[in-house]
C-alpha cells in the first residue's frame, strides 16, 4: 500500500502538471510549434522563460502528438519568437504532401539530422513545409500571461478545466500544503526558542564560573 503522504505527494505533482497556465488542447490543424528565445532571462527574455518553465509542459503533456522544438540562444540580442505551424491542407495519409505525412518522412530520418531542441541555437525555426503556414508571437519583452494569452487565441486552443473531483483533491492540497507551512512555521520557532535557552544557559554557566574563580 503506497504511503498517504506519498501518493498526495505524486498526486499534486500530477495536478501541477494536468492544470495551470498552458493547460490546453490544441485542434487538429496544428502540425508542429516552435521557440526561440536566448539561454538567460535579461534583455527581453524574462516572459519567454516563464512561458517555456510554466506553459509549455502542460501543453505537451494535453498535446503529446504535437512536435514541440525549443531552440535557444546565448546571443541575449536575438529575437524571442513562438512559431506555430498550421495544416492548410485536410488531413490525408494517403497524400505524401501533407505535412502530417512530411512529419513522418522527418522521423525516418537519421537521429542526427532530425531536427530537435537545442541550447546552442543551431535549430531555428524552419520555413513552413507545402500544405503548411505559420503564425508568428514575437515574445520579446512580453509577460508569459500576455504570450499564453496571444497564444490562446491565435491557436484557438481549447482550455482544460478541472473536474468536480480534482478540485476536491486540488482543495486537499491546498489545505495539507497549508497546514505544512504552519508546522514549518511552528518548528522554526521551537528550534529558535531552544537555541535561545542553550546560549542563556552557557551564558550563565560561563558567569557563575567566573564568580568562582574571582572568589576562590
Amino acid at each position: 500500500m503506497v504511503n498517504p503522504g506519498k501518493r498526495m505527494h505524486i498526486l499534486q505533482g500530477l495536478m501541477l502538471l494536468r492544470h495551470g497556465p498552458g493547460a490546453a488542447i490544441l485542434p487538429p490543424e496544428i502540425t508542429r510549434i516552435h521557440l526561440d528565445f536566448a539561454l538567460k532571462w535579461n534583455d527581453g527574455h524574462l516572459g519567454p522563460r516563464k512561458f517555456w518553465k510554466t506553459c509549455l509542459p502542460r501543453l505537451k503533456y494535453w498535446n503529446p502528438a504535437t512536435p514541440i522544438l525549443v531552440n535557444r540562444t546565448s546571443d541575449q540580442s536575438s529575437p524571442a519568437k513562438l512559431s506555430i505551424y498550421f495544416r492548410q491542407t485536410p488531413l490525408d495519409d494517403s497524400n505524401p504532401n501533407t505535412p502530417s505525412a512530411l512529419t513522418s518522412k522527418l522521423s525516418t530520418l537519421p537521429l542526427g539530422q532530425q531536427p530537435h531542441s537545442s541550447t546552442s541555437g543551431e535549430h531555428p525555426a524552419p520555413e513552413p513545409e507545402e500544405g503548411e503556414r505559420v503564425v508568428t508571437i514575437d515574445m520579446k519583452n512580453v509577460h508569459s500571461d500576455a504570450i499564453l494569452t496571444e497564444f490562446i487565441s491565435k491557436t484557438g486552443a481549447t482550455l482544460v478545466h478541472p473536474t468536480i473531483t480534482e478540485e476536491a483533491e486540488m482543495r486537499q492540497i491546498e489545505e495539507r500544503d497549508e497546514k505544512a507551512a504552519v508546522d514549518r512555521a511552528m518548528g522554526r520557532k521551537w528550534l529558535e526558542d531552544k537555541r535561545r535557552e542553550e546560549r542563556l544557559l552557557a551564558l550563565a554557566r560561563q558567569e557563575a564560573e567566573a564568580i568562582r574563580l574571582a572568589n576562590a
